[in-house]
This record gives structure tokens, sequence and C-alpha cells, in this order.
């Protein structure tokens, strides 16, 4: 009965040995089939004995999930080895295809093993979501390759990755200029200057009232209509996107702000009080760290406005060099894949920056009841 419970290993074991019977492709008027290419039935095997292996097995153990893994991997290079050997398949291989899908589910059940094994942490917060990372890279080359779509609608992760290698110089230009200079400068400004004001606006009644309904307008003025006001005060080098971002980070790092400092509770007042603490020891002592959290959570929203603020910013004027910049050059010139390459540096520039303030966040506020197991 433990068999019947592993669904994902049935269907695997099904798809595998449906894809070996069926056509994998079309050459002229000639079918492909699997046994013909007996260089690819090894990994095939391999998926199709691990799959059927899973299903006298209904374990959550480490070992179960690598080879779920190993079975998944070995059976991926089949298709990425029969589509670099000839033409595109469409719709005419469906043996391919299920080959496809049986590479999904068994990677499916790799992945569902690992993320609930006993194990190191790492294994669940890193190596899964990475996997994961890679099997939708997997799927985005095959569709893109098998179906033959237009590198101008569409380029596969591997054309991608060739661009980029080729053009890493220029990309580091870009990137030198977008987020060393725009996105740290105006995310350094922008959530600092929101801090700020949150800790006067928290002690000012007058504040709270005049400067809050006023920080809400400015937070609605959209970025397209804001740009190019501060191109024209500020001029067309990395300043005036610094200011496009100051003015997207101030609100979010101020509402947080103020939400955690005023997130203590009545008891807790009491007993600084109790102390005879003043403002400042409060303040210092109590408040700020008790904000921590929510400060910590606007500077990962800011992290990630800073990079589409600076971004957008470089449309409406530039020196000849940034991601926003080469973005709009090369599409006008349909260098689709420029494009996707810049993308994907700025994807990986903003998920770096995103998870350094994750990890600060995770060592300074370790005693928060998120974070205790």
């Amino acid at each position: 009965m433990s068999g019947l419970r592993n669904w994902t290993s049935w269907v695997a074991a099904i798809l595998a040995l449906a894809a070996l019977l069926l056509p994998a492709g079309q050459a002229g008027e000639r079918p492909i089939h699997w046994v013909g290419r007996g260089w690819l039935l090894l990994p095939i095997g391999i998926l199709l004995a691990i799959a059927l292996l899973g299903l006298a097995r209904d374990r959550r153990q480490l070992g179960d999930g690598l080879l779920a893994l190993l079975g998944a991997v070995t059976g991926a290079a089949a298709p990425i080895l029969l589509l670099a050997d000839g033409p595109a398949l469409g719709l005419a291989a469906p043996g391919f295809w299920l080959l496809v899908l049986a590479v999904g589910v068994m990677a499916w059940r790799a992945l569902e093993i690992l993320a609930v094994a006993r194990g190191p942490a790492w294994i669940g917060a890193v190596l899964v979501p990475g996997l994961f990372g890679l099997l939708l890279l997997y799927y985005w080359q095959v569709l893109v390759v098998g179906f033959a779509v237009s590198p101008i609608l569409l380029p596969s992760p591997a054309r991608i990755g060739q661009v980029l290698v080729s053009h890493l110089g220029q990309e580091w230009q870009d990137f030198r200029q977008t987020f060393l200079k725009s996105v740290l400068a105006g995310f350094a400004l922008g959530s600092g200057a929101g801090f700020i004001t949150a800790v006067l606006v928290e002690r000012s009644p007058f504040l709270q009232r005049g400067l809050l309904p006023l920080g809400g307008l400015v937070s609605a003025i959209p970025i397209v209509g804001i740009a190019p006001i501060m191109v024209m005060w500020f001029g067309f080098d990395w300043q005036s996107k610094a200011a496009v971002i100051v003015v997207m980070t101030f609100f979010p790092m101020l509402i947080n702000t103020l939400a955690g400092l005023r997130s203590v509770s009545d008891i807790e007042r009491d007993l600084m009080w109790s102390y005879a603490a003043g403002y400042g020891q409060t303040l210092r002592k109590l408040r700020l760290p008790n904000a921590l959290p929510f400060i910590f959570n606007a500077l990962k929203i800011n992290s990630t406005l800073s990079l589409i603020g600076a971004i957008v910013a470089e449309f409406f004027g530039t020196p000849v060099v940034g991601m926003g910049f080469r973005i709009s050059v090369e599409i006008g010139r349909m260098n689709v894949d420029m494009v996707w390459a810049t993308i994907a540096v700025a994807a990986l520039a903003g998920s770096m920056f995103y998870g350094v303030l994750a990890l600060l966040e995770r060592g300074l506020t370790f005693w928060h009841p998120s974070y205790r197991q």
C-alpha cells in the first residue's frame, strides 16, 4: 500500500514507459524513436529505474530525495541532447513531451522530499529554491527550442547566457552606473530620511497631522511623471535617478518605522518608566529594537523599489550607460537577447541585495518570534 501513496513515482514511471513507445520526433517523413538513439536510452533507463524503485518506498529521508533528484537530472539530459542534435520537434513528438513531463514529475518528487527531509537547514532554505529555479529554466529552454519560438519573441536561457558572457564588460559598466551609483545612493538617502522623519513624527503631534497626509500624496505620484522632472532638476547623471529613488523609498520607511515605534505595549512602557528611563533611553533600549522587524520590512521593500525606480528613470535621460538605457536602446534595435541579458543582471542584483538585507535582519532580530525554532 505504501507504493500506492507514491503517486509521483507512478506517474513518472507511466510517462517514461509511454515516451519510449511513442515517436520522439519527426525527421522529414520518418519518425524518430528513442530506441533508434541508443546513446539516449541510458538516461531514460535511469529515470525509469528510479521511478520504479520509488513505487516500493514511502519515506521522506534525505537519500530518497537525492535519488529522485538523480533520476530527474539524468532523464532531463535526453531531451536536451535530442534538441541539440536536430531541428525543432513541435507537436509531432509525443514521446519527447511525455519524457519532459516525466522529468518534471520526478523533479517534483525530489523537491517534495528534500523540502521536508531531515538534514542541514540550507537544504530547505537554499538547495530547494535553487533547484526549482533550475527546473523552470529547463522548461523554458525545452519549450522555446522544441517549438522553435522566435528569439525576438522569447530567446532561450542558453542564448541569453551566451550574450551575457560575450558582453560582460558592457554589463559591468551598466551595473556600476545603475546599481552601485544610483540605487545605493538613493536607497541610503531615502531610507535614512524616512527613518529620521519617523522618529520626529512620532514625537510631534503637529508632524503627525501635517506631514503624514502629505507623504501619502507624494507616494501616489507615478514614477513616469516625476522622473522627467528630476532629470531637469539634477541633470542626466546618477543624481537624478537617486532623487527619484529617494521619493519612492521615503514613504515606505516612514510608515513602517512609525508602526514599529508604536508597537510597544503599555506594560513595557510602564516598566521603563518604573526604571526612571527618559525618552532617549526608552527609544534606544526598547522602541528601536522593537521596531527592527518593521524597519527591515521597509528596507526589503525599498531594495526592489530602488532598482525599479532607477531603471525606469533612466528611460527619460541618462549618459550612454546604465541598465535602463541599455534596455531602451536595445529594444529599439530589436536586440531582444541583450534586453533579456540586462534583465537577468538586474534580477540577480536585486535578489542578492534583498538576500543581504534578509541575512542582516536574521542576525539582528534573532530574538523575534518569527525566527524561533
